[in-house]
Formats: C-alpha cells, sequence, structure tokens
C-alpha cells in the first residue's frame, strides 16, 4: 500500500480553478496535499508510487450525469460493478444513473438498493436519478422527498417524455421545493411515432419513417415557458436540434434556470451514418444533420450547452443484431468519451478547458455534488489521460459487459491511464484486466 502518489511533470487542466500548467501533484491518503513545480521533489521510497508519463493531462475525476446501469431488471446488459467498472476506465468518478430500470426506480426503495450496491462493488460514485412519475407512465408524480432522502440527485422520466404540460408544471413546482433539477426527455411521441431515424433526405432515400427536428423543440420551449412560471431547475437531456439550441440560448439570455447536455455520438456522427442500415448507429434521439452538429458545437463551445454526457446505453446482441425497425435505441459511451471528445480538441473544434469543464464541473453543479478540484486540500479525485496514446476499440478492451458501439474497431487516440476516487485507485491501466 503506497502512502503516496507523486504524479510528475503533468499537465494539470483545471478550469474551475483557472489552473492549466506543468505541475507536480502529490495525492497523500484521501487527499492533494501538493501542487506545483517540483512538488514531488524528495519523495522516494518504498511508500512512494511515481508516476510520470511525458505529455500527460490530469484533470478532475469526469462526472457523466446522464448514463444507463440497466440494475435492477437488465442485469445480461450491464449492472452496477460493471458499469462502474466502465466508468473508471473511462476517467469518471460520478455517474448518474437514470431510472428506467426493470423496476423503474421511482421509489425510496429501489434507490436505496442501487446505493447500497455501489457502496458494495466500490469504485467510481454511483449518484441514482428518481423517477419524474410512477413507472414512468407520465401521470402520478414519485415521492421525491423519500428519492431525495435515500441519495437521489435529480428527477428524469428519461427515455420518456413528460408530455402533459400539468403534469410536468407539477412535478417543476415540486422538484424546486427540495432543489431537484427536472431533467426531461425532450420528445413529442405524437410527432414520432413509428420513426426510426431524423427526418429528412437520408430518411427519404431509405425509405425510413423519419423523427422530426420539431419533436424536441416543441417540448423544449414549453417546458422553458414553465420552468420561467415555475422558478424550478429544468435540464435538457441529450439536445440534438439546432432549434433546441436557439431556445435554450434565448432562455439562458433572460435568466431562466435552464441547462442542457449533449452527448459524444450527436457531436460527432449525423444521420448519413445510418446508410447501411447499421443498428449500431440508432439512438434516441436520432444522430441528425451536419448543420445540427455544428450547432451543437457552437453551443458547447460557448456555454449554451452546459455539459457533456455520455447517454451511456448498454444492450446486448439480441438487441442489436435485428433490422433496424426491431433494435434497441443506444450506445455505449463510458469509455469512449474521453478519447472521442479530445479528437475533437485535437481537430482545433472544441477548446481543451472547455471540454474538461463539461465533463468536470459543470455537471456536478447541476446536480449538486461536489466541485472536484485540483488543488491543495481538495479530495483527490483524478483521472490521468495521456492524450497522445493511440489504441484500437476492441471487446476485450472494455469493461462494460455490452459492445454496442459504431465505433468498435476504430484506432481513438487518447487513454486514459488511471482514475482515483478519494484517493483510491479506481482504475490502473497498468494493472491487469480482472
Amino acid at each position: 500500500m503506497h502512502e503516496a502518489l507523486v504524479f510528475r511533470r503533468v499537465r494539470a487542466v483545471d478550469p474551475s480553478c483557472d489552473l492549466d500548467r506543468e505541475v507536480d501533484v502529490v495525492v497523500e491518503g484521501r487527499t492533494i496535499t501538493r501542487v506545483g513545480p517540483g512538488a514531488g521533489d524528495g519523495l522516494a521510497g518504498e511508500r512512494v508510487r511515481i508516476i510520470e508519463v511525458a505529455g500527460a493531462l490530469l484533470v478532475p475525476g469526469l462526472t457523466d450525469m446522464h448514463a444507463h446501469l440497466r440494475e435492477p431488471g437488465q442485469e445480461g446488459k450491464e449492472d452496477v460493478a460493471s458499469g462502474l467498472a466502465a466508468a473508471a476506465a473511462g476517467g469518471f468518478t460520478d455517474v448518474c444513473a437514470m431510472p428506467n430500470t426493470r423496476p423503474v426506480n421511482d421509489t425510496r426503495a429501489v434507490t436505496e438498493l442501487l446505493m447500497h450496491r455501489a457502496r458494495a462493488v466500490g469504485g467510481a460514485r454511483l449518484h441514482p436519478i428518481g423517477a419524474i412519475t410512477v413507472g414512468q407512465k407520465g401521470e402520478s408524480l414519485t415521492e421525491m422527498a423519500d428519492l431525495r432522502d435515500a441519495g437521489a440527485v435529480a428527477v428524469s422520466d428519461d427515455g420518456l417524455c413528460v408530455t402533459r404540460s400539468d403534469v410536468m408544471r407539477r412535478a417543476l413546482e415540486y422538484a424546486n421545493t427540495f432543489d431537484l433539477p427536472v431533467i426531461q426527455h425532450a420528445e413529442d411521441h405524437a410527432l414520432t411515432k413509428d420513426a426510426l431515424m431524423h427526418e429528412g433526405a437520408v430518411s427519404t432515400r431509405l425509405g425510413l419513417r423519419g423523427w422530426p427536428r420539431v419533436a424536441e423543440d416543441v417540448i423544449v420551449a414549453r417546458d422553458v415557458l414553465l420552468a420561467e412560471y415555475t422558478g424550478a431547475k429544468y435540464h435538457v437531456a441529450h439536445v440534438s436540434t439546432l432549434g433546441a439550441v436557439r431556445i435554450i440560448r434565448e432562455a439562458k439570455s433572460r435568466g431562466i434556470k435552464v441547462t442542457a447536455e449533449v452527448t459524444p455520438h450527436h457531436l460527432l456522427l449525423t444521420d448519413a451514418s445510418l446508410i447501411g442500415y447499421d443498428t449500431a448507429c440508432k439512438v434516441n434521439p436520432p444522430l441528425r444533420e451536419d448543420e445540427d452538429l455544428v450547432a451543437l458545437r457552437g453551443a458547447l463551445a460557448d456555454g449554451t450547452i452546459d455539459c457533456i454526457a455520455t447517454d451511456h446505453a448498454p444492450h446486448s446482441l439480441l438487441d442489436k443484431q435485428v433490422e433496424l425497425s426491431e433494435a434497441a435505441p443506444g450506445m455505449i459511451g463510458l469509455e469512449l468519451c474521453v478519447p472521442l471528445m479530445l479528437g475533437l480538441v485535437e481537430k482545433g473544434l472544441l477548446p481543451l478547458a472547455r471540454v474538461v469543464d463539461a465533463l468536470t464541473r459543470a455537471p456536478s453543479k447541476i446536480v449538486g455534488l461536489p466541485a472536484r478540484a485540483i488543488r491543495e486540500g481538495a479530495e483527490a479525485n483524478l483521472a490521468l489521460v495521456d492524450p497522445n496514446r493511440s489504441w484500437t476499440v476492441a471487446p476485450e478492451r472494455l469493461r462494460t459487459k455490452s459492445r454496442n458501439t459504431p465505433f468498435m474497431g476504430q484506432t481513438v487516440k487518447g487513454m486514459v491511464l488511471m482514475t482515483l476516487v478519494t484517493g483510491a485507485v479506481a482504475f490502473d491501466a497498468a494493472a491487469p484486466k480482472a
């Protein structure tokens, strides 16, 4: 057991404390004890582990505020243990789990079960998100006080939109009592019935029923008005359209408590990926067009979109190796987020500091988690990344139980080398895979 870890000559990047420079970072026990050039000098011996990788980045532990860990009910796809292991391998120290499990996380009992399972397996921390309505049926509100007291950090019916305005208004008012953000899956289901992909030229070419942008936009527009009326915290999950971006930008300019997230796949892929009927690219909301992708990147860069969330959605082979109409939507993301985002940084499409902020401070603030920071006296929640290391996405490299990603077999650049959670090593790329 090492008493101290020394990250030597790393580029430490933490926008929350305006840090971006080459330093040594010393971790002793649960705490960062020294930060600065030469801070690790003089530390050596059997109880000191020195880690030095040329060009490595050290960032605060990442927070994913939108992941599906499938437990309880679909543990064949993922469970808390495998999901948190995948999270740590991706540099995440904190993961918020969506409630569309079986049974739905709409009661204190399910939330407590998840908290208990997470404590038992260790590693990355789990933060459950409770359902807005009982059974995600969009009718009766859950007991949000119970959910919060059991550990829930937000409420959402993710996967299903709260389409009734009266229910959404009451949800915002009730959640506001407990300072819980309401996370909306913005989709007017009446406009997306039987839709398989984005509505546009590609869907016409493929002969597939399309999913129009306006199905997202009308819900975001309505909810922004309700958020303004109630004064509650409203968060838009996986924004995918340029119209939603415009609405969110205007709402923020008027001081409405609106936040938003975007996924790596909506920043990287378009509906053209569905040519060939690739079920790995079937997601909800669907991949859009180039103009949406450009709008999303711009909105993330300027802060209109607050954070990056993986929407990690593991599925079995049987869920994906079927006709497109029968395939389950979603792709895995926890272990691929860092290299995919670093690819956009390398191309000059997003600033590194903005990407780090969107994966650390911003999501933590939205769901009320303590700030993870690189400063003396802070709890040691850190991710060490080699931005120059290339690797090939392959099943044997992944900790998640599922393999549903269009990036399988591709070579990506940027590897998470180590993740610390409260000073403990939750992932070490140098250690053999269990």
